[in-house]
Formats: C-alpha cells, structure tokens, sequence
C-alpha cells in the first residue's frame, strides 16, 4: 500500500506491531500485527480446550467454598464487632458547635 507523505510508519515498542500515523489527523490509520511464534497446532485444540475447562472449573469450585465460607466469616466479624461494642461505654457524641 502507497504511504503519503503525511503517513509515517512506527514499531510499537511493547508488542512489535508497524503502526501507521497521520501526521495530518494526529491518529493511528492502519496498523499491523507481527507474526506470533508461538501459535497452537490444530491437533492440540481438543486438548487446549479440555485444559482450559478443567481450569475454570477449578476456579469455579474455588469460588463456590470460598462463598460458602463467607457468611461464617462475616457472621463471626459481626459477633466480634458487636462484643467490642457493648464493651465499650456509651457516650454522647461531640457536635461541631458543642466545641465553641
């Protein structure tokens, strides 16, 4: 494709993508993606894909003990919350204008 004179070309430092600028517009026109090395054989797609299920239903699992161990958290943050409070004397509480 013919670049104008407008249009530079530039390698993105994080990804080695060829990014093309306008100077003109002052955005990105076009850009593209560099050849990914490691890309995954279609004979091991069955495989990849059992993985990644196995994966997020560990994940999964994870997150289902770790709600159900959540009310007896909380419940025993609010027993010992409401120990500390009855523990602790009532008083009246300071108002801005009780302070002049």
């Amino acid at each position: 494709m013919a670049r104008l004179k407008s249009e530079l070309e530039v390698i993105c430092p994080c990804c080695q993508a060829i990014l093309v600028i306008d100077t003109n517009l002052g955005r990105v026109v076009g850009h593209e993606e560099p050849e990914r090395g490691n890309k995954p054989e279609l004979s091991e797609a069955q495989r990849i894909l059992a993985d990644e299920a196995a994966r997020r239903e560990a994940v999964f699992q994870q997150s289902v003990e770790s709600e159900k161990t959540r009310g007896d958290a909380l419940s025993r943050r609010f027993e010992e919350a409401l120990k500390q409070a009855r523990s602790e004397p009532i008083t009246k509480p300071t108002r801005d204008w009780d302070l002049d």
